[in-house]
């Protein structure tokens, strides 16, 4: 007789124990163990990654700052001077620079300042004789101090800035820490420069070496020539607005040319209005159509900057195409604010001529669309076409 073979049992049948028909998977909880875990971390890091962004925005410009001085750290290092001590003069030249023009320009503030003050009155009767010639009123500077004395506005203004004293005190101080970090960092970075290259290089494959080196030699050249563009064309814009100062007559004509050379230049986007403000109220001082003038031509220089002086300058040190650096500055603005639109254009430099050595390039075939003369083509063949149907005919 032979033996039937069964069926398997079941695992819903009536004998069997619930807990053994769901049972859970071994591998379950280590994977929820595992995601929770994972989910933690990421939580942390954006939290460490929030908690840092100023930190981080601090080194991004130090490194920067450090690649701008260490052209003429290792030209003094190359002449015998120890590299720490290189690096400490020159980082000295650029504090006594830094300033001496803001010392300069405090005394040129604080004079016209109180020259203002003084001639306040005058120009507030010259209004309102203005104001009653035209509108035929009857104003008087007594009436109006009084209004402006105990209006609510004005009483509301001062407690809100006796009250914010605090605040922009703590303003001052973060900024200072910001510039001292700033400053510590590119120290050590124009420094040390070859001592990190060659700790960097210590982790990394001989080939790979090769590559970061190029990368970092590219970086160092593309950041000074940025800074001697725009040296350069703070130099020229200095000269062509002292030249229209002097010519009017504002005082302190060279300190004004400084400050616009140096703010129009190095502030991206509001840069040039900023400079050409405080010109203008100088200017406006001694004669109020000097400002008018003032305004006219930082607005005239400005287009012949962007449209004829960039462009030359920037293609020979920096090289790269103005559309290009535009769209960087506009990222860089959009990603990182003003610290982005400041490092946008040696960063894209840098990125530029680094994939230009990897990226093979060939012959472009001579080809009219090539030319720009595919319409001054299709018009020679045409005529062509036209002559020969002529010649058959006759």
């Amino acid at each position: 007789m032979t033996e039937e073979t069964l069926p398997p049992p079941d695992d819903s049948s009536p004998g069997r124990p619930a807990n053994q028909a769901a049972r859970m998977p071994g591998w379950l909880p280590r994977a929820m163990v595992l995601a929770l875990a994972l989910v933690a971390c990421f939580r942390l890091a954006t939290w460490a990654f929030d908690q840092l962004t100023g930190l981080l925005l601090n080194i991004l410009i130090a490194f920067f700052l450090g690649l701008a001085v260490e052209p003429a750290v290792d030209r003094m290092a190359a002449r015998g001077v120890r590299r720490g001590v290189a690096t400490a003069l020159v980082f000295l030249g650029i504090l006594i620079s830094v300033a001496g023009f803001f010392a300069l320009l405090g005394s040129m503030l604080a004079d016209q300042i109180v020259k203002m003050v003084e001639d306040f009155p005058k120009y507030l009767d010259q209004l309102i004789r203005w104001a009653n010639e035209t509108f035929h009123t009857d104003l008087s500077r007594v009436q109006i101090q009084d209004s402006l004395l105990h209006s609510d506005w004005l009483q509301k203004y001062a407690k809100d800035s006796a009250d914010n004293v605090l605040d922009v005190s703590t303003a001052v101080l973060g900024g200072l820490f910001q510039v001292l970090t700033v400053t510590l960092f590119a120290f050590y970075f124009a420094a040390d420069g070859p001592r990190l290259r060659r700790a960097l290089c210590s982790v990394l494959p001989p080939h790979r070496q090769t590559e970061v080196l190029r990368a970092w030699e590219i970086a160092v050249a593309k950041t000074g020539g940025y800074l001697y563009s725009r040296g350069l064309m703070a130099l020229i814009s200095g000269v062509a607005h002292y030249v229209l100062l002097q010519c009017l007559g504002v005082p302190y004509a060279p300190a004004l040319a400084v400050w616009v050379g140096l703010i129009s230049q190095f502030i991206p986007t509001i840069g040039t209005y900023l400079a050409g403000a405080l010109p203008m109220l100088i200017a406006f001082t001694v004669d109020p159509w000097y400002s008018v003038w003032v305004f006219g031509f930082v607005v005239v220089y400005q287009q012949f900057e962007n449209y004829l002086l960039q462009p030359r300058i920037t293609a020979k040190t920096v090289d790269i195409h103005p559309a290009v650096a535009f769209g960087s500055v506009i990222a860089g603005t959009a990603l990182l604010g003003a610290v982005g639109a400041l490092i946008a254009i040696p960063a894209t430099a840098t990125l530029q001529a680094f994939l230009g050595v990897y990226i093979k390039r060939y012959e472009v075939t001579d080809d009219p669309r090539v030319r720009g003369g595919a319409k001054r083509e299709r018009g020679d063949s045409t005529l062509t076409r036209l002559r020969g149907a002529l010649s058959r005919r006759g």
